[in-house]
């Protein structure tokens, strides 16, 4: 029963940010003219089979995105920086699997590895400022932020193949592109097969921080630095190490997308991704399955958006609207679920019989 109460008490507070948030929306939805109950209509709608497919491989990139931030979250480090550090690691892995220095599968290992140590470096360039010239990595990793965004559009500019209107690497040869699965007909898409790293991510996420003296050191700095430098933690370094580990991960954000469907770095690039992690990881509370919930119900709300302004006539914003308010929300439910759990303890503990008590005073 205890055990019921309590997956009870941690699922009360992301459903209550969810209701408030699709309240909210509904009633600015109302007052600006539109319809709530097309809105709610609409979103609980069961998706198209196209929309399912984009659901599961836009999960797969937004989970590998939180689970960036919440490596550093779990370290009390605000890594904003990972939409920076998966722009620059997806360039460099389009440009080196473009260039196909490696054939077939060696070449999406090859990139691979390659974009998991650009995303780390760039990281890295916070972890640097922060422990040898105590630089908040929250003011380093917005900046750095800014010039991987120039960066990038330099050198696409510059190096970049013209097609059209507009510049790309080279496409990456069909020998190292990977096929997806498809689920349903061909008109639906795929589902990336590379994908599959969210999973590994996630799991080694847990893995990692639960059953490791890595770990154990890194959530105790995390809770209390002071405490953990007394028990011999050399915080410098697990701050390196663990915005090393957090660049590491945003590296493998746009792989799926770059195998699966885009094959090179250009138009094709989603921007974004990286901040959309980190409301993610927040709502999921930085720990890995429910991240991965976080995750599937922003890219179902992302993908049902479009359908409000072509069946409701709802600008898409409003999704995003819901979103930040589901962030908001979050924050504001969990301080009540806590009271609410800190309550209840107290009472059992007041209600427990002292050691010793006689029968007489228990029943009294």
């Amino acid at each position: 029963m205890t055990r019921l109460r309590n997956v009870a008490i941690a699922l009360a507070a992301p459903l209550l940010a969810i209701v408030f948030s699709l309240a909210v929306t509904s009633l600015v939805i109302q007052i600006s003219g539109g319809s709530a109950g097309d809105f709610i209509s609409i979103l609980f709608s069961w998706p198209a089979d196209r929309l399912l497919v984009n659901i599961v491989n836009q999960t797969s990139l937004i989970y590998l995105s939180a689970l960036a931030a919440a490596v550093g979250f779990r370290m009390n480090l605000f890594n904003i920086g990972v939409e920076g550090q998966y722009r620059m690691a997806a360039y460099a892995g389009a440009l080196f699997a473009g260039a196909a220095f490696l054939p077939g599968a060696l070449n999406v290992i090859g990139a691979l590895l390659v974009a998991v140590a650009v995303g780390a470096a760039w990281a890295g360039i916070a972890g640097l400022l922060r422990v040898t010239r105590g630089v908040s990595e929250v003011i380093s990793t917005i900046m750095l932020n800014a010039i991987a965004i120039t960066i990038t559009g330099y050198m696409i500019n510059t190096y970049g193949i013209k097609a059209g209107d507009s510049r790309r690497t080279e496409g990456i040869p069909e020998s190292s592109q990977v096929p997806g699965w498809q689920p349903f007909d061909k008109a639906a898409g795929e589902v990336w097969t590379l994908g599959i790293l969210a999973v590994v991510a996630g799991l080694s996420f847990w893995l990692v921080l639960n059953k490791t003296r890595f770990g154990f050191d890194l959530r105790a700095t995390g809770q209390s630095e002071s405490a953990a430098i007394a028990s011999g933690v050399n915080s410098k370094k697990m701050t390196m190490v663990t915005l090393l580990i957090s660049g590491g991960i945003a590296g493998l954000i746009w792989m799926p997308s770059l195998f699966g469907s885009a094959h090179y770095y250009g138009t094709t690039f989603q921007a974004g991704l990286g901040f959309t992690g980190i409301a993610v990881a927040l709502l999921g509370r930085n720990r890995a399955l429910p991240i991965a919930f976080a995750a599937l119900l922003f890219a179902y709300l992302n993908e049902q958006s479009n359908r409000l302004t072509i069946e409701a006539g709802i600008s898409v914003e409003v999704i995003q609207i819901t979103q930040g308010i589901i962030v908001l929300a979050v924050v504001i439910a969990y301080e009540l679920v806590r009271r609410y759990r800190l309550r209840a303890e107290e009472r059992e503990v007041a209600q427990a019989p002292r050691p010793g008590a006689t029968s007489e005073e228990v029943s009294a």
